[in-house]
């Protein structure tokens, strides 16, 4: 800004040559120069009233907008919270093979007390044991009048909880939304599915994480926020899971075992379509693991076709048939000599009942199921070619069934594999493995003779392993297989249309501390249908099955697990999309004459 001068001197002189007084130059530049002040004290007034008056307009409206929102919102209660990592809570569904939800995600409430705010502690907690009958009234009145500043009631709360919960009115209990896993086919596939429960913690969020099952083997998938919405395929069908369990617990039941398992497995992509295991658990309330006891299948938890290592018995046999022709040494219809006395070292090898079928073809040793004949086959075939055989097959290893219960069921073999484990291992005793090993091992013979790997994955088209047997081993082995049907062990076996093939099993169960029950066994049915084009293995397993039959107690598998499995096959066959090949009947013998 330029300042005039008060006394400019150009005017004071001028001034003077006219004889005016230069006094009034002075007081008219000083009357401006004040006026000039004035008017720049009210700008700068006025902008600074302008300027408040916007601040409070913009601070009122705030107000007024967050007054509106908390009038048209819903009520919710004030939560703690603390600085650190946020916890995740969104999982991924798991869904079946035709995209069915077996395990999603619920949002509920948990429901937690600040003892401090607390009106009246007392009656507080008389009205919350009337909610929840499992609480203890005098452990909560303890917590709501010590010194305790935070304490859970429930992690997890229904609707009509958390209702009854509010009605209360008690500033002291407090609400934290919380996502839980649901499983809505309750006990269905139980084993498969595993189960979750809470990781980190917190008022208003809890992490879900798996403890057992796929929930737990593909735990990082399932919490992985890059997946999106896009859920956990598995191979099972929910329908026939379903009808699976109902006929074995029917199965269980009417044979009197203490439990049993089915595997159901594609023979060409290991695809399992259906795994039961009895007695089972409902995965939204997960019984906890037992702490006394030496049997672990007493317990619910335990997964019977990956965690149940037994000798399977009978069903091996066919293993040795079909390596003895794969060798070259036999075919079905070469002669072996069952009949005894036969002796490995101290040790006899008889027949089950003492029988001796005599000179037998080698298909009629696995129809009549011949120890003898099957040994004398494994002593042809020579310990270690055995060895390489099994192994091949995947019975030295644990299954590779995507379930994380799975790495706990090694299979068992002989420290020292000699002559003796030689000829036993050829009948299915001296080695345990699962019935998930058994159902890999028969769907290579069932397939042409490709190992495939069990998987709990849905695929696409056939996933072939490598060959361990020709198909002319394979084929003959089918043969043999469908024979013990049609006029063997299995008998109670065939199922009308779907021409079953199968090889049965019985061996005395293991006492857990060693030795073995004389009165208790594992029956087990391993077959594969329709034997014309086979599809599908079925492995059916009871443990301690015993029932009355013509006057006699019947353990065996012929009479226990074969009946089971038949039924199974007619309940799922049409599920599966088979149709029941019907034999023409033939046609009526007509004669014609004339007068």
């Amino acid at each position: 800004m330029t300042r005039t001068p008060l006394r400019p001197l150009a005017r004071i002189l001028d001034a003077r040559s006219r004889g005016e007084n230069p006094k009034a130059i002075e007081r008219e530049n000083i009357r401006k120069r004040h006026e000039d002040m004035k008017d720049r004290s009210r700008t700068r007034a006025e902008g600074r009233l302008l300027v408040l008056g916007l601040f409070f307009f913009c601070a009122f409206s705030v107000v007024g907008v967050r007054m509106g929102m908390l009038a048209t919102s819903e009520a919710q209660e004030p939560v703690a919270s603390a600085p650190g990592a946020a916890i995740a809570m969104q999982r991924a569904n798991i869904v079946d093979r035709e995209g069915r939800i077996l395990a999603t995600n619920l949002d509920t409430y948990s429901v937690y007390a600040q003892p401090p705010l607390m009106i009246d502690p007392i009656a507080v907690a008389d009205q919350l044991v009337a909610i929840f009958p499992d609480l203890e009234k005098e452990r909560l009145v303890n917590d709501f009048t010590g010194n305790r500043k935070f304490l859970w009631i429930k992690k997890r709360i229904s609707p009509e909880q958390k209702q009854a919960v509010h009605d209360i009115g008690d500033p002291g209990i407090l609400f934290g939304p919380r996502e839980m896993r649901l499983y809505p086919n309750g006990r269905l596939a139980a084993h498969i599915l595993g189960g979750s429960s809470f990781g980190r913690e917190g008022v208003s969020a809890a992490e879900v994480i798996g403890v057992a099952g796929v929930e737990k083997q593909f735990d990082d998938y399932l919490r992985d926020p890059a997946n999106g919405t896009k859920p956990l395929q598995l191979s099972l069908d929910l329908t026939v899971q379903a009808a699976v369990e109902q006929v074995l617990i029917g199965g269980m039941k009417i044979m009197n075992a203490k439990g049993a398992s089915a595997v159901l497995m594609n023979a060409h992509t290991g695809e399992v379509i259906s795994a039961a295991s009895l007695p089972s658990f409902d995965p939204n309330d997960r019984p906890r693991p037992p702490t006394s006891g030496f049997d672990p299948s007493d317990s619910p938890l335990f997964n019977r076709y990956v965690q149940g290592v037994y000798e399977l018995g009978s069903v091996f046999k066919i293993f040795t048939a079909a390596q003895a022709v794969q060798l070259g040494l036999v075919n079905s219809n070469t002669i072996i000599d069952t009949s005894g006395p036969m002796k490995i070292g101290r040790f006899p090898i008889g027949e089950f009942n003492g029988k001796n079928y005599g000179k037998i073809s080698v298909a009629d040793v696995i129809v009549h199921s011949s120890n003898r004949g099957t040994g004398r086959l494994a002593l042809q075939i020579g310990a270690q070619r055995q060895q390489n055989f099994l192994e091949s097959l995947g019975m030295f290893d644990p299954t590779p069934f995507e379930i994380v219960e799975a790495k706990g069921g090694e299979p068992l073999k002989p420290k020292k594999w000699g002559e003796l484990s030689t000829v036993t291992i050829s009948y299915g005793h001296g080695l345990s493995t699962s019935p998930m090993h058994l159902a890999a091992g028969y769907a290579a013979i069932a397939n042409g003779g490709h190992y495939v790997s069990p998987t709990i994955l849905r695929k696409n088209g056939p996933q072939y392993g490598p060959r361990v047997m020709s198909d002319n081993a394979a084929n003959q082995a089918q043969n043999m297989l469908r024979r013990v049907v049609t006029d063997g062990t299995a008998s109670f076996g065939d199922v009308a249309g779907y021409d079953v093939a199968g090889k049965t099993g019985t061996a005395d169960k293991p006492k857990p501390r060693g030795g073995y029950y004389d009165d208790k066994v594992i029956a087990t049915f391993a077959t594969f249908f329709p034997a014309y084009d086979p599809k599908y293995v079925l492995i059916v397993t009871l443990d301690e099955p015993s029932i009355l039959a013509y006057g006699e107690k019947r353990r065996t598998a012929g009479w226990t697990a074969v009946p089971v499995a038949a039924e199974l096959i007619g309940r799922i066959a049409p599920l599966l999309g088979l149709r029941p090949r019907v034999e023409p009947e033939a046609g009526a013998a007509i004669t014609l004459t004339s007068n």
